[in-house]
């Protein structure tokens, strides 16, 4: 059984609602929020990257920084760019470009079935992004970007979805991503609740971080004020609940800074046995199993050719795991992907051409691009409580922040 709860949502006006959406907290660097900022101040960014609005010495105060984020919070609020919905609401998103679409439901999850397992994960997540995110969320008092939720899609949802998306929406716009982002809004909510209270589990897709900070948050607002019935706003999560059969998944690359002391021949000699290597003519993997290299300014396919003496676990036998346990590892002597700065994660949405321009550059030596992880993956991995490797999955399109807030 899935719980969802309909929530009053913090949202822009529509006048303003393609300047305020933005992309999420995590999928830019701090150059790229500053220009961001610096060509659109009404982008949410302001609330979720504040930083880039304080001085060097500031920035390096959390506390600052996140007062901040409640300080920009408020001025858009007063200067009523955005306002709260008058009555709970469940939302349904569709995020659309030529080549793709997906819809899905909006609404607020138990943390309750987080920390069950009811609401399953498949990553690890870094304590110092989780101390970052609840921060901020303690700060504002609210859950300000969407998690991406998943799961097994059913005909009693899609007939509901069907149905509201047929109304007028809310909004409709293209983002500076080509992507057309339409929202609308469900305030008969009694359907929504029993069609997915008939769904056994959700899946994180893509928001480890923000889940398990909405969790920690919970715990510190639970000893500011105890709720014995357990319906406190703290202790419900905003999420993106998508089928999985709508998502699409992009590779999430990998680039290294050195070759750990080897040569580029040794480093080749080393990759060999385990791999056949040839001179490639693309540069995007086109099976499992097979990976494509960037080296020294040339192109290299690499076919996994280690044979099993068993079936592979769900783990082991991920592109992203190969490349870990067969290169990464024993070759260059990265253990541990999550802590160790010779690694760069390169998401697939921008393309090999970055790889390149890493290599060439000289900020890497080699780089790495991989055949996708597929929904089929993430699920098997996940129904068998497993953990990935991190950086796993790169979902495209991205969620916008702004569009929808929870707030404490």
């Amino acid at each position: 059984m899935t719980i969802i709860r309909p929530f009053r949502a913090l949202r822009p006006n529509p006048e303003v609602a393609c300047k305020v959406a933005c992309v999420p907290y995590d999928v830019v660097n701090d150059a790229e929020v500053y220009e961001y900022i610096r060509e659109n101040p009404l982008s949410f960014l302001r609330i979720t990257r504040p930083e880039a609005e304080l001085s060097a010495e500031d920035r390096a105060r959390p506390e600052l920084v996140f007062e901040r984020a409640r300080q920009n919070l408020k001025e858009f609020i007063d200067k009523d760019f955005l306002f709260s919905e008058p009555e709970p609401s469940v939302y349904i998103y569709r995020l659309s470009s030529d080549t793709h679409h997906q819809t899905g439901v909006v609404a607020c999850c138990s943390l309750d079935e987080y920390e069950k397992g009811m609401i399953r994960k498949h990553e690890n997540t870094r304590p110092d992004k989780v101390e970052d995110r609840t921060g901020h969320l303690l700060t504002l008092r609210a859950q300000t970007g969407l998690i991406l939720l998943t799961y097994r899609g059913t005909d009693r949802i899609k007939q509901l979805t069907d149905g509201a998306t047929k109304q007028e929406p809310l909004y409709n716009f293209d983002g500076t991503d080509c992507v057309r982002q339409t929202v609308w809004r469900a305030s008969a909510t009694e359907d929504w609740i029993e069609a997915f209270s008939q769904v056994p589990s959700l899946y994180i897709a893509d928001g480890h971080h923000r889940i398990e900070s909405a969790d920690l948050a919970r715990k510190t607002l639970a000893k500011e004020n105890p709720d014995r019935n357990g319906n406190s706003d703290h202790n419900f999560v905003m999420a993106g609940i998508f089928p999985a059969e709508d998502l699409r998944i992009l590779a999430y690359n990998r680039a290294v800074r050195d070759l750990g002391g080897l040569t580029g021949e040794e480093f080749l000699e080393r990759v060999r046995e385990s791999f056949v290597v040839s001179d490639a003519d693309y540069k995007e993997p086109k099976t499992h199993g097979e990976i494509c290299m960037y080296l020294a300014g040339r192109w290299y396919r690499l076919f996994f050719n280690v044979q099993y003496l068993r079936e592979p676990d769900p783990i082991e036998r991920l592109d992203v795991s190969i490349l870990q346990d067969y290169i990464l590892g024993p070759v260059l002597s990265i253990a541990d992907p999550r802590t160790d700065d010779r690694i760069m994660f390169v998401g697939g949405g921008r393309g090999t051409s970055e790889l390149e321009h890493l290599v060439d550059t000289g900020d890497a030596v080699a780089a790495f691009s991989l055949f996708p992880t597929s929904m089929d993956d993430l699920l098997a991995v996940s129904d068998a409580n497993e953990i990935m490797p991190p950086k796993s999955t790169w979902f495209e399109p991205k969620l916008k922040d702004g569009l929808l807030v929870h707030q404490i």
